[in-house]
């Protein structure tokens, strides 16, 4: 008699929502590469530049989210990354002459190649040591660059590169750039998480023991993931002083960024793609409607993530997920029982 034999075969777990999510998003990034075209003149500049900022802020967030929500390194000092990708840029055009928007990704470069060096000392620390430690060593690119007077030293400087640009070719360029690099940041860790090497980094964060012992190359695929997030960190600094055309230590290296990126992936769900889209859409909303009550706004949003963390552990999108069975960015596996016909 012919027997059979049982065995597991991977698959990744397909989204009903897929499609609609796919067409959606389609149609907002033609809606926005378009703005320049169609946005009332008179408000055109405060809208893309108002998307260049949220854009910085989202990059900074899913760069965050991919370290501490998918790999389990919470960092509170990735700032130091988007400072360092700021004054890259700046003195590639500055001092180097090279093109600020040329200089962006190359700065996005510089970051990850300095955070080469510093993972040593950060990876020799762990959990709320390596959240500390990276706290740390934030600061202290602060007081180096602040005590650097080539770079306008604790008052900062301005980028003179953009001098020969014109106000509306800057600020049209920037924008794009800034949609480009938000596609181009959702598709490449959608990709990512989808491949084995992000299946490997989940595992990492369950238990690294247990994923060593399957053969997985914990502190490499840490490594790897520590200098995308750098490089993307280091991006979006570079984006964002662009856009603002000055820079001083204080603004590049602050904890803000990191504080609010933590805020976005919190409220909108942690270790989800989606998380930082709907974090950083709220964040917004409240900032453009309470930022002017100064630090009693900052204690505000304090208190509403604490609340989102108590009433909503998996983020408002994770909430949704769980009651409508909405995902528009699938990367869970599943394993389906394939029979196949022994030999006889």
């Amino acid at each position: 008699m012919a027997s059979t034999t049982v065995k597991p075969v991977e698959v990744i777990r397909s989204s009903r929502h897929g499609g609609v999510a796919s067409a959606v998003g389609i149609a907002l990034v033609a809606i926005a590469l378009t703005l320049p075209y169609w946005a009332p003149e008179a408000d055109r500049s405060a809208w893309m530049r108002e998307f260049v900022e949220m854009a910085c802020y989202f990059i900074f967030a899913m760069m965050w989210n991919l370290m501490a929500g998918y790999g389990g390194m919470v960092s509170i000092g990735q700032q130091a990354f988007f400072g360092c990708g700021g004054y890259a840029m700046l003195i590639l055009g500055n001092f180097a002459g090279i093109n600020p928007f040329v200089a962006v990704p190359l700065a996005a470069a510089a970051a990850a190649v300095i955070a080469l060096p510093i993972s040593f000392v950060a990876f020799r620390l762990r959990g709320g040591y390596f959240a500390i430690g990276t706290w740390v060593i934030a600061d202290t690119f602060r007081i180096v660059v602040a005590n650097l007077s080539a770079v306008g030293g604790g008052s900062g400087t301005s980028l003179t590169a953009l001098r020969g640009i014109s106000k509306a070719t800057r600020e049209q360029t920037t924008f794009w750039m800034a949609v480009a690099a938000v596609v181009a940041t959702v598709l490449l860790v959608h990709l990512f998480l989808r491949s084995r090497r992000g299946l490997a980094l989940l595992a990492i964060r369950d238990s690294e023991v247990a994923a060593e012992s399957q053969g997985i190359d914990v502190r490499g695929t840490k490594l790897a993931v520590y200098l995308v997030a750098a490089f993307g960190c280091g991006l979006a600094g570079a984006l964002y002083f662009v856009g603002n055309l000055r820079i001083s230590p204080d603004a590049a290296f602050s904890v803000n960024w990191t504080a609010f990126a933590i805020f976005m992936v919190v409220i909108g769900g942690l270790g989800r793609i989606e998380g930082p889209i709907v974090g950083v859409l709220i964040f917004w909303v409240l900032d453009r409607a309470f930022s002017s009550y100064g630090t009693g706004y900052l204690i505000g949003l304090g208190l509403l993530a604490i609340v989102g963390t108590i009433h909503f552990k998996q983020g408002l999108w994770g909430w949704a997920q769980a009651r409508l069975g909405a995902t528009l960015f699938t990367t869970q596996r599943t394993l389906r029982l394939e029979t196949d016909p022994a030999r006889r």
